[in-house]
């Protein structure tokens, strides 16, 4: 048996050690004016939802006014609500009813770039070449003869080449949309601007930020060629000169001790690729954030041993620096994992499994919209409806289809309660198939999705040993993992095709399934389950043949 942890200590019961954090893509939760978009009305209308499924906190994604070339992440205005979202007023007051209710706010900021439409860019470019407006974001003079090549290699996220030229012939730098402009983090003035956007937003009444692209901001010196091409294959496992350089920790330090300065705990959530988990770590030091999203975890294939691989290395790094573990299966940037898993009834089997797997572990757990509903990837929107700027890299990138609107009501034609009556439209078309994946409709199902969440959320925020803590791994055959969370829960995960026998022992009560637990003299578990026990079950796991 192995022991794997971050140790319980004074800070063991911070209430961002072991949230669950639901995931809110404001474009997609609810439209509360009938224009076929979400909006902040809409979330602030489904707020009780939330509380109901049991989650701590909710993260809400950009709001700000922006034109939208990328979905709100490419902001022209960090301290309003663009209208499409509705008002600040509507953002206060959400803040206000979900404090209320019990759940904290999480709002993204986007620091590594701009909109093109921010006041900054314009002046930037009506500027002069070494002028201080010029000097907020990467200008530079291109390569050549006449300074017709960009300046370096590097390329852009979205794809093609990560620079634009302008017109008096220098190119200024994009690692995502040309509408997104890299902002010079070697310039005060951008320090200084970020750091009382935080305020506004923490007198506001936030409880913390998502920092998008937290490893972007700080570039090599220089800005060196990579030398070959395919980049974005490299972020997050090899070294770039664009990401994850030491001067990003020197921001994340400052933003911590504003962070500190607030009552409540507010925290810092850094979205970070990095390429080994050592170096994500860092992110989460002492003095600097709170937590990091864990895209390793995510990225693990359905194999016992490759995800007690990520777990391992994820508990043992996180626990060098002092900080909680972040399990995440989905988000707004990724196909959905019931897709990913193999989609259909496989996919489904997988994510239920996956659910409770991720929620017996110690740390913090992400959940993005929708997958308490077990909503597969849409494969088949109609092309008119595709505009995620990601497909310039390749058609089949695109992140629109992990976007699609939430059922809420399972009566009539789709968009299902997304959108108040009378509303034939969403800004990404609802599958008619989705009235049956709908919260109404799984709501009054003991078996659905939606109860497994409801359940398995209730019962971590009440069970002593779940939560932030400590996992000691059992024996168990291969395909298989076993673990206890201290002498009063055990989790068998069975991510084979065969089913397994478990003798529970002493004391041994089911307490929860993803899927067919079969009693006799052992209990057998159905093939792509987790169940989780009361008790520690020791080494008490065994095969059995196929039933």
């Amino acid at each position: 048996m192995t022991e794997l942890a971050v140790q319980p200590s004074a800070v063991a019961t911070r209430w961002w050690r072991d949230a669950v954090i639901y995931q809110v893509y404001v474009r997609s939760f609810a439209d509360g004016n009938g224009d076929g978009v979400g909006d902040l009305p809409g979330v602030r209308s489904r707020l009780p939802y939330l509380a109901g499924l049991g989650v701590d906190a909710v993260w809400l994604t950009p709001f700000y006014t922006s034109p939208m070339a990328d979905f709100g992440y490419d902001v022209a205005d960090y301290r309003d609500v663009d209208p499409i979202f509705g008002s600040l007023a509507d953002a206060r007051a959400l803040i206000e009813d979900a404090h209320a209710l019990g759940l904290r706010i999480i709002v993204d900021v986007v620091p590594n770039h701009t909109s093109d439409r921010h006041a900054w860019f314009a002046a930037a470019l009506a500027g002069a070449q070494a002028s201080p407006e010029r000097d907020r974001y990467v200008f530079r003079d291109g390569r050549g003869e006449g300074g017709e090549l960009p300046p370096n290699d590097w390329e852009s996220v979205f794809g093609g080449p990560a620079w634009t030229r302008v017109e008096d012939g220098q190119w200024y730098l994009h690692l995502f949309a040309p509408e997104q402009p890299d902002l010079n983090w070697d310039n005060p003035e951008v320090h200084a601007e970020f750091d009382d956007v935080l305020r506004f937003w923490l007198d506001l009444g936030v409880d913390g930020f998502r920092i998008d692209v937290a490893h972007g901001m700080v570039k090599a010196p220089g800005l060196p060629d990579v030398g070959h091409p395919g980049h974005v294959e490299m972020i997050g496992v090899a070294e770039v000169p664009f990401f994850d350089q030491e001067g990003v920790h020197e921001i994340h330090r400052a933003w911590r001790r504003i962070l500190d300065s607030y009552e409540g705990e507010r925290i810092g959530v850094a979205e970070a690729w990095a390429p080994s988990a050592e170096r994500l770590a860092r992110y989460v030091r002492p003095d600097e954030l709170h937590q990091a999203f864990n895209f390793h975890f995510l990225k693990a294939p359905w194999d016992a041993a490759a995800f007690r691989a990520v777990i391992e290395e994820s508990l043992l790094t996180a626990a060098l620096v002092g900080a909680p573990s972040t399990w995440v299966l989905s988000n707004h940037d990724v196909k959905r994992h019931v897709t990913r898993y193999g989609g259909g009834e496989r996919g489904l089997r997988r994510a239920r499994a996956a659910a409770l797997l991720m929620l017996a572990l110690p740390g913090s757990a992400y959940i993005y919209q929708g997958e308490e509903l077990g909503l597969p990837e849409v494969l088949d929107l109609p092309e008119q409806y595709l505009r995620d700027p990601q497909r310039l890299r390749d058609p089949d990138s695109g992140r629109d289809g992990c976007r699609v609107p939430l059922p809420w009501t399972a009566a009539g034609e789709p968009p299902h309660g997304f959108a108040p009556p009378g509303t034939a439209e969403s800004w990404l078309p609802v599958p008619p198939g989705w009235r049956d994946l709908s919260v109404e409709a799984q709501a009054r199902d003991g078996a659905s999705m939606l109860s497994l969440y409801r359940a398995a959320l209730k019962m971590r925020r009440e069970h002593p040993a779940l939560g932030d803590g400590t996992l000691i791994w059992r024996d168990s055959p291969a395909g298989t993992l076993a673990f206890s969370r201290g002498e009063s829960f055990s989790c068998v995960a069975n991510l084979t095709s065969e089913w397994i026998e478990v003798e529970a022992g002493p004391g041994g009560l089911l307490l929860a399934s993803s899927g067919p637990a079969v009693s006799g003299d052992v209990v057998r578990l159905a093939p792509d389950s987790v169940t989780w026990w009361a008790g520690d079950l020791g080494d008490a796991v065994s095969r059995a043949g196929d039933v």
